[in-house]
């Protein structure tokens, strides 16, 4: 990619919007250098402030002129490297258009601008009687978790966010802006433009304008924790209850080298042991009777303690365990980086993928555990690294390939749900084949200069 004349850049980025809404100082530049990932940070030449589409398409058509790359970013709590701006350029953060647009509760749907955060989102549908399901985890911001095809704990009953997108507001390279979709509740008119952007990471448009599917609030709620003397059974008993056809909305395993960790940090007495976390969703007497056909199955998997709660404070009491699991590797393993791969594989293989991690890990010899929405097929070996140990690194890096080799040897994915971006790409190939050709024929259309998001996924 050519010189960019920055100066020049600036000067028209500060004449095309209010020249307040464009930043080069230092602190705002190290702020979006980086996301939550291990990934080497790098600066943006500088960060823009948009608040509408219309304003996103102008700074497009600047960045053509330019040839400049645009990274849109939207609190960066990504865990690939997704908005680390490689080539410098225009850092385009969203966080200004956050407006809930408009709140159909008899569609079932909700049209929100990408800078609106889970959180925010969650809390004007409660008067409703709604809720938006999806959660990564991070308060992201629904324009990232689009971006990225995110997912997380609910996945099982409720499905990724390429089930809850609707429509799309794009701004394209060149700065047209188009419509994905509709409002209607099915079509089987044209391409599937809509998924198509889904998980695109930022590299075919920016995403201006969301319409997403919302639910209803479950009348009824209930968790449930489960211990195990291993992890075999621990997900063996998970596979049982998915084929068993019991609807299930969480359901988490903790493996034993993380509940130790977890109870060194948080000060708590939960079993070391391998641990299943249940949560329920739907009214008293069918979730009880759900609860009843789990335990029994759950029993013939050596389940050693089983305990279920309806409180909501006693609910979350049970869940602290998997909220607090990052912060507590964090805090025990000071001066070292937290690093969560990111495997998916047919609910069939999981119990074969697990073992192989727990394999890899130890063998490793890194500090880390298992854990992951297992319901679905998905799981992470967190890793505790020392980012300036080039041999502990060079370990790591072949731990995440060997996991990869495996998922994807099983008919899995690299990635279930933290995407691409910059640690992920160099497998594309390996899973894809010929089909990773056609994706770059998309991304060639679509972003012929490649000034899009360049370095991510390709």
């Amino acid at each position: 990619m050519q010189t960019i004349d920055v100066r020049s850049l600036v000067e028209e980025l500060k004449e095309t919007i209010d020249a307040e809404r464009v930043s080069q100082n230092d602190t705002i530049l190290e702020q979006h250098s980086k996301d939550e990932s291990y990934h080497t940070p790098n600066l943006p030449d500088v960060v823009v402030f948009p608040k509408t589409a219309e304003e996103v398409s102008k700074i497009m058509k600047l960045a053509q002129k330019y040839k400049c790359p645009v990274i849109p970013f939207g609190i960066g709590s990504s865990l690939e490297g997704h908005v680390i701006p490689v080539k410098g350029g225009i850092s385009l953060d969203f966080t200004l258009m956050n407006e809930i647009i408009d709140i159909r509760e008899k569609d079932l749907l909700v049209v929100v601008q990408p800078g609106v955060t889970r959180t925010q989102l969650n809390e004007a549908l409660k008067g409703y009687g709604l809720f938006f399901p999806v959660d990564p985890g991070a308060d992201a911001t629904l324009g990232g978790m689009a971006a990225t095809g995110a997912s997380g704990t609910t996945t099982v009953k409720y499905g990724t966010m390429r089930n809850q997108v609707q429509d799309l507001e794009v701004v394209l390279a060149d700065g047209t802006i188009i419509h994905t979709g509709n409002m209607a509740a099915k079509s089987s008119s044209g391409y599937n433009l809509t998924s198509l952007f889904i998980g695109s990471e930022g590299t075919l448009g920016c995403f201006t304008e969301l319409t997403l599917k919302v639910h209803g609030l479950p009348e009824y709620v209930m968790a449930a924790r489960a211990v195990f003397q291993t992890v075999d059974d621990a997900v063996n008993a998970v596979v049982d209850v998915r084929q068993a056809g019991i609807p299930v909305a969480r359901a988490e395993l903790v493996d034993e080298q993380t509940m130790h960790v977890v109870n060194e940090h948080s000060q708590t007495d939960f079993p070391v042991k391998p641990t299943l976390l249940f949560e329920f969703h739907g009214n008293q007497s069918g979730l009880m009777e759900d609860v009843r056909l789990t335990k029994q199955i759950l029993d013939d998997h050596n389940c050693r303690d089983f305990i279920y709660e309806t409180d909501h404070a006693k609910r979350n009491q049970l869940w602290k365990v998997r909220h607090n699991m990052a912060y507590a590797f964090i805090h025990t393993y000071r001066g070292r980086k937290l690093m969560a791969t990111d495997v998916c594989v047919p609910i069939s293989e999981l119990a074969g993928a697990i073992y192989h991690a727990r394999k890899a890990l130890f063998k490793s010899g890194i500090p880390g555990g298992i854990a992951g929405h297992v319901g679905d097929g998905n799981f992470h070996v967190t890793l505790m690294i020392d980012t300036n140990n080039a041999e502990e690194i060079a370990r790591t890096k072949q731990l995440n390939k060997e996991l990869v080799e495996y998922a994807i040897s099983r008919r899995g994915t690299c990635t279930g749900e933290h995407g691409v971006g910059l640690g992920k790409k160099q497998f594309q190939r390996l899973e894809h084949g010929a089909a990773f050709d056609y994706m770059k024929k998309i991304k060639d259309v679509l972003d012929p200069n490649r000034i899009l998001n360049p370095g991510k996924i390709f």
